[in-house]
């Protein structure tokens, strides 16, 4: 009988295990499709990174740097360089042929709250007409902003993702070989206040005009710090009361941005790439019902040498001549009727049956937007 009663006890627990699980599962298929939070639609305003940049010299290289004679600025930038650490040519002396060096620019993001000491990636890219950078070496380059300052030094090992051989005018290559990177290569110098303990409120700035999505973080916040908290004050900048104390402050922007806003939808937008042909929609794009005709038009022109041979008495010149014959090709195109769609599936379908290029798109989908029928922000880049 206890063998009974422990069998029926364990029966009772597994079926509500498995109800709950049910009902998880239920109210997980209820739940937002795409919940986000702030921290992926908005950033702290002032809280960003720095361009920097400065230009080197890569020493090292195993013959394929600059050509001293078509590059007069290598040399001069080396002889600068060989100055400074004391070293001056006689006067006279022709300048050296430098084909192991190679001038560069060194770009890299001071990243926002870099302190003194840091060390950050930088990136080398050739300027003259060296052939590889491959096991090269940058020299002490100083780094400056936009303010003519110097933020960073960068030195080190450039480390190039290509191979390439050339040899009795062949030549082979793999990947780019005139840029490389230095991990670590560049150590922070100087630090770039950041004005986010200043004043007693914080803005919010939004990775795109979006009003509904400005009312709806400022909604969210609300609802969890008090009414009155945040405020929006347009499509792209919200505004929000914080803690004037430093430490309280960090704690209160990191639980902002781990807030989620639900049932958040972007902006209906389509990117077309017009020199790839490349095409992305984002899930929020709709169809409108249309009818669409598209057909291709394609002119051909062939040339035909012909030779104008005269009589050998005439005392002519013999005359090359061309023939040229053009063909123009129309192909029919089917009328062909789109259905509404509503959801991103749909779009794709309805487009695929068009049976359509890439390059087809390009035009098929502006000429949409133009009718009306695409529900949508179209974005050419």
């Amino acid at each position: 009988m206890g063998a009974m009663k422990t069998l029926h006890a364990h029966r009772i627990a597994w079926l509500l295990a498995r109800a709950l699980g049910l009902a998880l599962f239920a109210a997980g298929l209820t739940m937002p499709a795409h919940a986000l939070r702030i921290k992926e639609v908005a950033a702290v305003q002032g809280v960003r990174s720095n361009q920097l940049s400065g230009y080197g010299l890569v020493v090292g290289l195993d013959g394929t740097g600059d050509q001293s004679s078509q590059m007069p600025i290598t040399a001069q930038a080396m002889a600068n360089y060989l100055q400074q650490m004391g070293i001056s040519l006689p006067p006279g002396t022709r300048a050296p042929q430098l084909k192991n060096v190679a001038t560069v620019v060194v770009t890299t993001q001071l990243p926002a709250f870099a302190q003194p000491g840091q060390m950050i990636d930088v990136a080398v890219s050739s300027i003259g007409n060296a052939k590889s950078l491959r096991g090269g070496t940058l020299i002490t380059t100083p780094l400056r902003g936009a303010d003519g300052e110097i933020y960073a030094l960068a030195q080190g090992n450039v480390v190039v993702g290509g191979a390439g051989a050339s040899a009795g005018g062949s030549k082979v290559q793999i990947n780019h070989l005139n840029a490389g990177r230095i991990p670590e290569g560049a150590q922070v110098e100087r630090s770039v206040p950041t004005p986010l303990h200043v004043g007693s409120t914080i803005t919010l700035g939004l990775d795109a005009v979006d009003f509904q999505t400005a009312r709806k973080v400022a909604q969210a916040i609300n609802a969890r710090q008090g009414e009155g908290t945040a405020t929006a004050l347009d499509g792209r900048t919200v505004q929000v009361t914080a803690p004037q104390d430093p430490g309280r402050r960090v704690n209160f922007i990191a639980e902002l941005e781990e807030l989620q806003l639900p049932d958040s939808t972007p902006a209906a937008k389509v990117v077309i790439n017009a020199r790839t042909g490349s095409i992305v929609l984002n899930q929020a794009v709709t169809l409108g019902s249309c009818a669409i005709a598209h057909g291709n038009l394609s002119i051909t022109i062939s040339s035909t040498p012909v030779i104008s041979q005269p009589n050998p008495l005439s005392q002519g010149v013999t005359v090359v001549a061309q023939k040229s014959d053009i063909a123009i090709r129309q192909e029919g195109g089917n009328v062909i009727q789109m259905p509404p769609s509503p959801q991103l599936a749909d779009v794709v379908r309805a487009l695929n049956s068009l049976g359509a290029t890439p390059q087809d798109l390009l035009a098929i989908l502006q000429a949409i937007k133009a009718a009306g029928a695409l529900n949508a922000e179209l974005e050419v880049i």
